[in-house]
């Protein structure tokens, strides 16, 4: 199981989900759910966060229904500068190294399908370096998914995008 080979007992696990359902919980509450003393979640919680099982991650819900989310592949000659693109452009949300016939994934967001489908134009269909290009637009998600979400972005001042005060969702 992942859990045992993370090194995770049954409260700990249980911890893990309390708060991943319910975020804002308190230690103490937290303890009376699990039958354990506000200190003993105190010191388990750190032990979580020292492993890395457990994150606060503050951003946008991909159930979010008032914005568009997409997933987009690309085939790239050097993903590393796709990786600079997607840290400037706000509408890139993060982008992922994968094995197969792509090599970059990214999850991104607009206000609507036209937004979108302006940021991938601008960025990936237009660019010499990107050699394939494939887009989906999430339609739903199993789990609730929360992306950070980067409004103070350090702004692309020649990118038409960053700059178009219509597609500027903040």
């Amino acid at each position: 199981m992942l859990s045992e080979r993370m090194g995770l007992d049954d409260i700990d696990c249980m911890i893990i989900d309390l708060i991943q359902r319910t975020p804002h919980l308190t230690h103490a509450q937290i303890a009376k759910k699990v039958s354990r003393s506000q200190p003993t979640i105190g010191i388990r919680i750190k032990k979580l966060e020292k492993l890395g099982v457990l994150k606060y991650q503050a951003g946008i819900t991909i159930k979010n229904k008032d914005l568009c989310f997409a997933r987009v592949d690309l085939l790239a000659r050097n993903p590393h500068e796709v990786f600079k693109t997607i840290k400037k452009c706000p509408f890139l949300l993060n982008g992922f190294r994968i094995s197969g016939s792509m090599n970059i994934s990214i999850f991104m967001v607009g206000l609507n399908q036209k937004d979108v489908e302006r940021v991938i134009n601008y960025h990936f269909r237009r660019n010499p370096d990107i050699l394939k290009v494939h887009m989906d637009y999430i339609t739903d998600a199993a789990l609730d998914l929360i992306i950070p979400l980067n409004l103070y972005h350090e702004q692309d001042k020649d990118c038409v995008i960053c700059n178009d005060e219509h597609l500027d969702f903040e």
